[in-house]
């Protein structure tokens, strides 16, 4: 009897080991991940090209639905990574008041290379699909929608 309690101690502890170091792997991927949504929305705000373009595919779209109010007629507008990059290093968000610079960060899924992130700014909304290319997390695709004026 006690060898059968001893196996099934030192079992459940290799699945709590196992559970544990799960938790642990996808808590680093998490963190990977907010991270590179940091240095997005951060760098506009700094103005630090070097922390957008590190959080950036160089084959990034970012795109935002436009409907003109008159003729109810809508356009899809795209930004590539270069106009990104480009846009932060001419000082994109510094002109962004510190008290306003709003940076929430939420991982809304993540499975295997792909994840989905959805980052709150002072005056957009960003839903981010990032990857996991050549070991690190970019983003690929960004759609986003204006807040409505106060």
């Amino acid at each position: 009897m006690r060898q059968i309690h001893l196996a099934l101690v030192l079992l459940l502890m290799t699945f709590g080991s196992a559970a544990h170091a799960q938790t642990t792997a996808a808590n680093v991927e998490e963190a990977a991940i907010r991270q590179t949504a940091l240095d997005y929305i951060e760098g506009w705000y700094e103005g630090n090209a070097e922390r957008m373009e590190r959080a950036l595919h160089p084959e990034l779209a970012k795109r935002i639905v436009r409907t003109n109010p008159q003729n109810k007629q809508s356009r899809l507008d795209q930004m590539s990574a270069m106009t990104l990059v480009q846009g932060t290093r001419r000082g994109g968000g510094k002109d962004t008041a510190k008290e306003r610079q709003q940076k929430d960060v939420t991982v809304l899924d993540v499975f295997e290379n792909a994840a989905s992130v959805k980052v709150v700014a002072s005056d957009w909304i960003d839903y981010l699909h990032m990857a996991k290319f050549n070991g690190r997390w970019v983003i690929v695709n960004v759609l986003w929608e204006l807040k409505p004026a106060k």
